[in-house]
């Protein structure tokens, strides 16, 4: 499947690390790798949506194509929202956002969310998750869970401990381990849902978990969601993450 877009939001500021897109990694900035899987997986177009002039001349020096965005949108998804107004792309069209700090995204990943989404009669936007690996995540407020319903659709993401169980013996703790998903932050639309989700408040919930997709959620929209088989590879979150991606693209190297 290449009939999807992708676009990699790039903000340059960054509270633990500024300037993150154009970290280096093995010889390339950051977000350059990050396209490099999203052409791996065959995307017609990509397009890294950014604030920051700087990224820009990198990309393009690159030979991948860049786009300014405003500097104060809410979320990546709302970035994502202007490039498909300034684009003109028709209703149908499906655009995955591929996270700026995923250097070693799975390309088969950003082919399953897409194909998750065009499959879906009813779902507004798809997502992926995977059964969540050790209870230290699922109490881990850093690591967001997914609940599905019997279409795997979404119920609810939180940072807090979902499905909560009730009673915390062997029996309930086993159904829990069938049922616990922890969410990856890969995301695909069709490019009416954008122009609707540029218009649509920001609820209360997504300000509280801080969570963009809650606000489709609370909208009454239907989220699909691909499970992954296995857990995705890191993403660069602080100054550790990205030694140890370093380290992974290295050895990779010498392969």
């Amino acid at each position: 499947m290449n009939d999807f877009h992708v676009v990699i939001p790039a903000r340059y500021a960054s509270t633990r690390l500024p300037g993150k897109p154009l970290l280096d990694i093995a010889g390339k900035p950051m977000v350059v790798r990050v396209a490099e899987r999203a052409k791996q997986a065959g995307a017609s177009e990509i397009i890294i949506a950014t604030d920051h002039q700087d990224i820009i001349n990198v990309v393009e020096a690159h030979g991948f194509k860049a786009m300014m965005t405003e500097a104060n949108h809410v979320s990546g998804t709302d970035r994502i929202a202007e490039v498909v107004e300034k684009l003109g792309l028709n209703d149908s069209e499906v655009i995955v956002n591929v996270q700026g700090d995923e250097p070693l995204i799975d390309p088969n990943l950003i082919v399953a969310t897409a194909l998750t989404l065009s499959a879906s009669s009813i779902a507004v936007m798809s997502t992926a998750c995977h059964l969540m690996p050790n209870e230290a995540d699922w109490n881990n407020p850093n690591i967001v869970k997914v609940v599905l319903n019997k279409l795997n659709h979404a119920l609810y993401f939180s940072r807090a401990s979902i499905p909560f169980a009730r009673d915390a013996n062997d029996q309930i703790l086993r159904l829990k381990q069938q049922v616990v998903y922890r969410h990856i932050g890969i995301y695909a639309y069709r490019a009416h849902f954008l122009k609707t989700f540029a218009n649509m408040q920001v609820a209360d919930i997504e300000h509280i978990e801080s969570l963009e997709q809650l606000r489709v959620l609370y909208d009454g929209h239907q989220i699909a969601v691909t499970i992954a088989s296995s857990c995705p590879a890191p993403g660069v979150d602080s100054l550790e993450d990205l030694v140890h991606v370093r380290k992974i693209f290295l050895s990779q190297s010498h392969e």
